[in-house]
């Protein structure tokens, strides 16, 4: 990105991002105070311009305009089965020198206020090798082009779309019955059906960002945004290109954009981070978007695209999705069934929500996380990810569990294109994975395991200002600074700012 689009990026998220810490490592300012960067990307520490493959890209123009400016070596090592080819590839697109500071943005792209204080992805991003034939990486993607393993991946993923298809019937069903005939879906059934449905519809979304984003998939992803919690556009970025190839580190932003609600007083943190997200559902994210459309248009589309005609199906699908979410309470209420669309609201938002920080050790202070000594990319993941079970069985689990039951095998071979190739091929990458000496532990429960943990760390604990003032119970809730911080959280939600 330009130093304009951050610029604007920071006013969308109502956050200062000055250019104090650019200098630091040498950066020159920009004309508009940012960083000034050049117009490239960096590969195992050499510069590239990829410009003109933007639209060229097999994967989407999206996953290529997004990442200019970054260092994408464990993205290229990571995300593709043949890393090698891509990397003859660019050598067309080479500038014949060393990557340098100002080749990087200091904050990836992305907004500030998603790093910590100090942060620098030219120093903070980690480094893996990739050209080791004989890694953990390479020996599980030679299993996977053995032609019976091939053809059942191939076979799984078919299998795993037939079953989304029916999960999208039967939330249109479910909906359906509860307005024509309560007695026929009563609310116990129906909220229960709801987070069941809207959590499996966000899994198949999970996995439409990895997929390649071409064609109608551009649109389906959206399908991300139908548990409440995020919005794909940005999600696509901070989880397919910032948290999986770089995994508990400073730059995985994930870690990161589920703690805003721990600014506000314990007591009040459910109602208002409830209240925070029925703003976005309503007008928060239609106003994000509409932002975002405004960005777009001033940056230039072929940096993010290539061209009108490639952003437009994710354009469509964004506001189709959110005008389906709008268009069910709309109905409810006109129904006079309102509060069963608020209940399943909360029931699907607290769930979905501890569900996408459930398969790593986000509620852990990262000081406390053991440190993972090793440059084999897969080796770090696998120790740094686990498994999710709601109910025990994998398959029913993958949906449940937005597409996490296999997680391990997620987040070693990305590139995957659904939760049940990953089912399919636990086998290989844990007797793979045992070569190296990495564990394959069982399975964490979601309910017994995770949830009183996160319960305890999201909802149990002091307001991060009471923790550094040192304030008691009653001021941590009823200080001017308390509630000022709860109005503005509440106003943040309908404007669609401070959230993902």
């Amino acid at each position: 990105m330009t130093e304009t689009q951050i610029d604007e990026v920071t006013k969308v998220d109502d956050v200062d991002q000055g250019p104090a810490e650019d200098h630091d490592l040498g950066r020159a300012p920009g004309p508009d105070g940012g960083p000034r960067l050049a117009n490239v990307w960096i590969y195992k520490g050499r510069a590239y311009d990829l410009t003109d493959w933007i639209s060229k890209h097999p994967g989407g123009e999206f996953f290529i305009g997004r990442t200019k400016n970054r260092d994408i070596t464990s993205i290229i090592g990571s995300y593709h089965k043949n890393p090698e080819r891509v990397e003859k590839m660019l050598e067309k697109y080479a500038l014949d020198r060393d990557a340098e500071v100002e080749d990087i943005h200091p904050k990836a792209n992305a907004p500030d206020f998603l790093f910590k204080e100090g942060f620098d992805s030219w120093r903070d991003t980690p480094h893996f090798r990739f050209d080791d034939k004989n890694d953990l990486l390479h020996r599980i993607k030679r299993r996977l082009r053995e032609p019976e393993l091939a053809a059942r991946i191939k076979r799984m993923d078919t299998i795993f779309n037939i079953v989304v298809i029916s999960l999208v019937l039967a939330y249109f069903a479910v909906q359906g019955l509860r307005l024509y005939n309560t007695s026929w879906m009563p609310l116990p059934a129906f909220v229960v059906a709801m987070v069941v449905l809207r959590s499996g519809i966000a899994g198949y979304g999970h996995y439409a960002i990895h997929r390649a984003q071409k064609g109608a998939n551009k649109a389906l992803v959206s399908a991300f945004d139908i548990n409440y919690v995020a919005l794909s556009f940005v999600t696509a970025d901070g989880h397919a290109l910032l948290h999986h190839p770089h995994t508990q580190s400073e730059v995985d932003i994930k870690k990161n954009v589920f703690t805003f609600m721990m600014d506000l007083p314990r007591a009040f943190r459910i109602p208002i981070h409830t209240l925070h997200k029925f703003g976005h559902a309503t007008t928060g994210m239609v106003i994000r978007l509409l932002e975002i459309c405004k960005l777009t248009r001033q940056v230039g589309v072929s940096d993010m695209y290539g061209s009108l005609r490639g952003g437009l199906p994710h354009f469509f699908g964004a506001f189709g999705l959110r005008a389906l979410l709008i268009s069910e309470l709309a109905i409810f209420i006109a129904m006079g069934d309102f509060w069963a669309w608020l209940a399943q609201f909360v029931a699907v938002l607290w769930f979905s929500t501890f569900l996408v920080v459930a398969s790593h050790d986000f509620d852990v202070d990262t000081h406390d996380l053991p440190e993972v000594e090793t440059d084999d990319w897969a080796v770090d993941q696998l120790e740094k990810a686990y498994d999710l079970k709601v109910i025990g069985n994998r398959y029913a689990d993958c949906f449940l569990s937005a597409g996490l039951s296999s997680h391990r095998v997620h987040h070693v071979l990305p590139f995957q294109r659904s939760g049940f190739a990953n089912i399919a091929t636990e086998d290989v990458v844990r007797e793979e994975a045992a070569a190296f000496g990495v564990e394959w532990l069982p399975a964490k429960s979601f309910v017994t395991d995770r949830l009183p943990k996160q319960c305890r760390v999201y909802l149990g604990s002091r307001s991060r200002p009471a923790q550094e003032h040192g304030w008691g119970f009653f001021r941590e809730h009823f200080s001017p600074a308390a509630l000022k911080t709860c109005a503005d959280y509440t106003i943040k939600g309908f404007t669609g700012i401070g959230t993902v």
